[in-house]
């Protein structure tokens, strides 16, 4: 493999893809040794051929508003690689979405479903829609607008989507409901359902609880756990609101949240009541950070600043790509933070990733550490296509069993000679191994 001409050609090919390229770039430079040790890759032209999403639709979604104006927005679909299973992945409306961050997720997608041991390929879609601020009328309009052109190319065996940022149970529903009337059919086709329509059980908060279960399995390799740790966490959405509810239920005292405003610091921890109010900010659709701080006098509100910057054991980033840079890297290492565990896809910058390295600290990169959504959607397929609805109790313990087997699986293809385990090298390997064997076997299609 030569990286650096792979780089420049889709560097020529898809200009100003920042996102897309760092992803592409830090899973190939993790395989690239592995890969050379297996020449039928070279010659099956995996990388080339893993590279390119299968195909990409893009649309325009007219909408009309409550006041009876048309509004357009662009939406779009990545089907990455089926070559283990279906399409999976989310669904993201937010006004950022472009095609460079859906084909980053897209790619990630791919090796984060291999991880999880379930036959599920990798994709991505979304719109720049933005429902902040929309009423449900105007929401339902969209979400069947966009489901109108998506329809054609998804289904059980073909593409699931799930939720995302902007996406959650009800966008989901309206979606559903449109897919349902076009299709006269009615089975799992989108995950992150109604709990009374074939929705699993703990499937909102599932993706914090991996990230908190991967991060206590990172703590057992030095024989610690969560009890009487300092946690910070970034963002204010389901997978921040899983992390703090589970770190806090293994022992751990989260002290952060944060959303577009700023931050919290709550010395006291936040639990409780507080992450119950937390979740009603979070559906009132205002800012988070400011009225919380009102409501708890000790907490205190930093305007327009990242978490990082708070002293702690434990960072668990949950709110997007590329939030944490080298700086705050620099800091969380100066306040001498043990883990850092990804609940976001791809929150720490490259330069901040390569300090955390460098410091040999426990580091888990998001498509290990946050697999556990995609995992409990996976599970909610099985729970589908059986016609049974399992338990919540049930549900968990099969996400931990996944998180368990998936830091297994980055430790041993991730343990250096010194016993350090480099959890990036390991989990893109172990995605990787799956995959590529399995494209070879498939012949070139």
């Amino acid at each position: 493999m030569d990286l650096k001409k792979i780089m420049a050609n889709l560097e020529m090919k898809h200009p100003g893809e920042k996102e897309y390229l760092q992803a592409i770039h830090e899973v190939l430079e993790s395989i690239e040794e592995i890969y050379n040790q297996n020449p039928q890759f070279e010659t099956a032209g995996i990388i080339e051929r893993l590279v390119e999403p299968d195909r990409i639709l893009t649309f325009k979604v007219p909408w009309v508003d409550d006041n009876g104006k048309a509004h357009v927005n662009l939406g779009y679909r990545v089907q990455y690689n089926n070559a283990i299973g279906p399409y999976k992945g989310g669904i993201r409306f937010h006004p950022s979405v472009n095609l460079s961050i859906l084909k980053f997720l897209g790619f990630e997608q791919i090796f984060k479903n291999s991880l999880t041991s379930l036959p599920m390929g990798g994709a991505k879609g979304g719109s720049d829609f933005d429902p902040k601020g929309k009423s449900p009328n105007e929401i339902m309009r969209f979400c069947h607008g966009y489901m109108l052109e998506l329809w054609r190319i998804i289904g059980p065996d073909i593409d699931i989507p799930a939720g995302d940022i902007g996406v959650g149970g009800r966008e989901v529903g309206y979606m559903y409901g449109m897919y349902k009337k076009l299709t006269l059919e009615h089975h799992g086709v989108l995950t992150g359902k109604g709990r009374n329509w074939g929705g699993s059980l703990i499937r909102p908060e599932a993706t914090g609880f991996g990230n908190a279960y991967f991060c206590q399995e990172m703590l057992k390799t030095k024989g610690d756990t969560f009890k009487g740790k300092i946690v910070a966490v970034s963002g204010f959405g389901n997978v921040a609101w899983g992390t703090v509810t589970k770190v806090t239920q293994l022992g751990g005292k989260v002290v952060t949240i944060s959303g577009p405003d700023g931050y919290i610091y709550d010395p006291d921890g936040i639990s409780g009541e507080k992450i119950d109010y937390m979740l009603e900010l979070r559906a009132s659709n205002q800012d988070i950070c400011s009225p919380y701080a009102k409501k708890f006098p000790n907490a205190q509100f930093h305007a327009g600043k990242r978490p990082w910057e708070v002293k702690c054991d434990i960072a668990m980033p949950c709110a997007t790509q590329n939030e944490l840079n080298d700086t705050d890297a620099q800091n969380l290492i100066n306040n001498n933070v043990m883990a850092v565990s990804e609940g976001a896809n791809m929150p720490c910058t490259p330069e901040a990733v390569e300090i955390f390295l460098k410091n040999k600290i426990l580091y888990a990169p998001g498509k290990a550490a946050n697999a556990g959504g995609v995992s409990t959607s996976g599970l909610e397929q099985s729970q589908n296509a059986l016609k049974l609805s399992w338990t919540a109790e049930e549900v968990e313990k099969r996400l931990h069993e996944i998180m368990i087997n998936i830091h297994a699986s980055c430790v041993k293809y991730g343990k250096g000679s010194d016993g350090f385990v480099n959890y990036v090298k390991g989990a893109n390997i172990a995605g990787f191994m799956k995959v590529a064997s399995a494209m070879v076997d498939q012949g070139v299609v």
